[in-house]
Order: C-alpha cells, then sequence, then structure tokens
C-alpha cells in the first residue's frame, strides 16, 4: 500500500473530520431573526400587491414567490420555536414516542396559531 493509503491514517483523518461540532450559543437566536425577518418581508409583499394584477399571469411569480418563502419561513420558525419550548421544559426525561409525538404536533398547532394572530 502507498503511504497516502494506510487505513489507520484515513480513519484518523475521518474521525477529526467527522467530529461533532458545537453551534455557536446564539445561533437559535439569530435563526429566530432571520426567519422572522423573511416572514414579514413576504407578508410586505403581499400586502403591496394588487388585486387588480391578478388577472395577468405574468404578474403572479412575485406573490407566488412571497407565498412560497414567507410560509417556509414561518414553518421553520414554528418548528424551531416549539422545539426550544418543549426542551426548555422537559429536559432529559424519556416518555413514550406516543405521548412526544402528541406533544410536539400540539406545540407546533398552538405556535402557528399564535403567529397567526
Amino acid at each position: 500500500m502507498s503511504e497516502a493509503a494506510r487505513p489507520s491514517d484515513l480513519e484518523a483523518l475521518l474521525r477529526r473530520a467527522l467530529a461533532p461540532v458545537e453551534p455557536p450559543a446564539d445561533l437559535a437566536e439569530r435563526l429566530e431573526g432571520r426567519l422572522t425577518e423573511i416572514t414579514e418581508l413576504a407578508a410586505e409583499e403581499l400586502e403591496a400587491w394588487e388585486l387588480g394584477a391578478m388577472r395577468d399571469p405574468r404578474n403572479w411569480a412575485r406573490p407566488v414567490a412571497a407565498i412560497v418563502v414567507g410560509g417556509g419561513a414561518a414553518a421553520g420558525l414554528v418548528v424551531l420555536r416549539a422545539r426550544r419550548r418543549t426542551a426548555a421544559r422537559r429536559p432529559g426525561t424519556s416518555v413514550r414516542w406516543a405521548d412526544a409525538a402528541e406533544r410536539a404536533l400540539r406545540e407546533v398547532f398552538d405556535e402557528a396559531r399564535r403567529l397567526a394572530r
């Protein structure tokens, strides 16, 4: 075998490359801020759009893009907030997976209702 292809070196390189990395402490807050900003920009874009422009399909691109991007950002925001609230409430407890799934869905729907207001 050549020098570059030794299995022990390859394993060591892979172990170093795939080592867990802790995210920055403020990552969740920055992500939440960006998702909120994108959602608000999409809402502003839709508010500025005139219904009279619906007649021409060439004008549909911007509102459709605003709906898709804003909806995706809002969904990400809902999941992020629900997960943060769930993790803060029950750190390290073990529950049945069905109970956890039901609680997670309830959290997501509650957060979606809060954002819709």
